[in-house]
C-alpha cells in the first residue's frame, strides 16, 4: 500500500483509546494523524495529557507523543484531518450516539468500541470471523443518514469474545441452551490495580448490564440480514452471570451446553474448533490470527498468565471440554478483553470494511 489511511481516536486519552493506540503503532494500513478527547485535555500534547495516566505495559508510541490533542465535540475540525475514526469516548449512551452519527455525517466513517449503536438497526456489530456479511447494513444506514461514505459500525462486547466464536465452530451440531458464567477483568471496567486497589483479593458478583449484553447480542451476530435488518437469531437461549475478578486482562468464561444433536464425540468438538476460521483469515488482514479458535489438552488450562495473549491477544484459547451430567458439554474459554474484545477487535472490523471497499481514502 502506497500510502497510508489517517486515523482518528475519539477518546484516545481513555485505557480503551491507549490501546487503540499501542496496537496502531506501525499498522501497515493505518496511521494515527489525530487524537480527540475531552476538553479538560484538549490543547495539549498527548504525552502531556497522559501524564501519569497511561494504562498500557508499553511505552507510548513515539509517533504520537506531540500530536495536540483536540476537543473531540469540534466534529468538523476532527473529522477533516482523516480519513475515519476508532471511538472510545466515555459519555452517556445518548451523547455517544449523537456524537457518533454526528462524525458520520461528516462522510466520516466511525468504528465503534462503545455499545450506545450495538442495537442500532442499521448498524453493523460485527465479530469479522463470524458475521462480515452484517456490514451489507451499511448502504441502508447511509441512506438513512444521508451521506455517501459515512457510516458507524461498531463491535460487540468484550465477555463474548470467550465463547460465541466456539459455540460459533459448532452450530452444525445445533447448540440451543447455554450457560455463561464469565469472569471479567478490571480493565474492562478502564481500571488497573492503582486505580482500584479495592479489587485486590476481592471480586465483585455484579457488573452493570452486562448479563443482558452477554445473553443477547451473541443471537443479533448469529442473526440473519433480511430487508436491511438483522433478525437476532433465537438459539441458542444463554442465560448468565457476570462477575467482576481480581485480574487485569482477560475475561475467561465457564459454559454449559445443550446440544439438539446428541452423538457428539470429544473428539469432532475439538475438531470444530482448529478448523474455524473466517473472512479475515481468508483475506490475511494484517490484525488476523492465523489460528482463531485453538485447544489446550492441559486439564489446567487456558489460563490467564500463560494464554491471554495467544495471537497476540486476537485468539480464542479453549480448554476442559468434557460431558455433563445435567447438560450435555462444558467447556472454559478465554479472551483478551481489551485487545480481542475491544481495540483490536474493532481494528480488525476496520481492517475488513476497507478490504471490502468501505473505508477508502477522502
Amino acid at each position: 500500500m502506497s500510502e497510508k489511511l489517517k486515523v482518528g481516536i475519539l477518546g484516545g486519552t481513555g485505557m480503551v483509546g491507549q490501546r487503540f493506540l499501542s496496537l496502531l503503532e506501525n499498522h501497515p494500513w493505518f496511521e494515527v494523524t489525530t487524537i480527540a478527547a475531552s476538553p479538560r485535555s484538549a490543547g495539549q500534547t498527548y504525552e502531556a495529557a497522559v501524564n501519569g495516566r497511561w494504562k498500557m505495559d508499553t511505552p507510548i508510541p513515539e509517533a504520537v507523543k506531540q500530536i495536540v490533542v483536540k476537543n473531540v465535540n469540534e466534529i468538523e475540525s476532527t473529522a477533516s484531518e482523516v480519513d475515519f475514526v476508532f471511538s472510545a469516548v466515555d459519555m452517556s449512551k445518548e451523547e455517544i450516539k449523537n456524537i457518533e452519527d454526528a462524525y458520520a455525517k461528516t462522510e466520516t466513517p466511525v468504528v465503534s468500541n462503545n455499545s450506545a449503536h450495538r442495537w442500532t438497526p442499521d448498524v453493523p456489530m460485527v465479530v469479522p470471523e463470524i458475521n462480515p456479511q452484517h456490514m451489507d447494513l451499511i448502504p441502508y444506514q447511509r441512506k438513512r443518514l444521508g451521506t455517501s461514505r459515512g457510516f458507524v459500525a461498531v463491535k460487540p462486547n468484550c465477555s463474548i469474545q470467550s465463547y460465541a466464536p466456539v459455540l460459533t465452530a459448532w452450530m452444525e451440531f445445533e447448540p440451543y441452551e447455554a450457560v455463561v458464567s464469565t469472569y471479567q477483568a478490571i480493565s474492562g471496567a478502564g481500571k488497573t490495580f492503582q486505580d482500584w486497589p479495592q479489587m485486590e483479593g476481592n471480586i465483585i458478583p455484579f457488573i452493570s448490564g452486562e448479563e443482558e449484553k452477554s445473553e443477547k447480542e451473541p443471537l443479533r451476530i448469529w442473526g440473519a440480514l433480511k430487508d436491511g435488518v438483522i433478525e437476532p437469531a433465537k438459539e441458542p437461549v444463554i442465560t448468565s452471570q457476570c462477575i467482576r475478578v481480581p485480574v487485569l486482562n482477560g475475561h475467561t468464561a465457564s459454559v454449559f451446553v445443550k446440544f439438539k444433536k446428541k452423538s457428539i464425540e470429544k473428539e469432532q468438538l475439538i475438531e470444530k474448533l482448529a478448523a474455524y476460521s473466517g473472512l479475515p483469515q481468508q483475506l490475511a488482514l494484517p490484525s488476523a490470527p492465523k489460528q482463531f479458535i485453538r485447544y489446550l489438552e492441559e486439564d489446567s488450562r487456558p489460563q490467564i498468565a500463560m494464554d491471554v495473549d495467544y495471537e497476540n491477544g486476537m485468539g480464542i484459547s479453549v480448554g476442559r471440554i468434557r460431558k455433563d451430567t445435567v447438560y450435555d458439554w462444558k467447556f472454559v474459554g478465554l479472551s483478551h478483553n481489551t485487545v480481542r474484545g475491544a481495540a483490536g477487535g474493532a481494528i480488525l472490523c476496520a481492517e475488513l470494511l476497507k478490504a471490502q471497499g468501505y473505508i477508502t481514502k477522502k
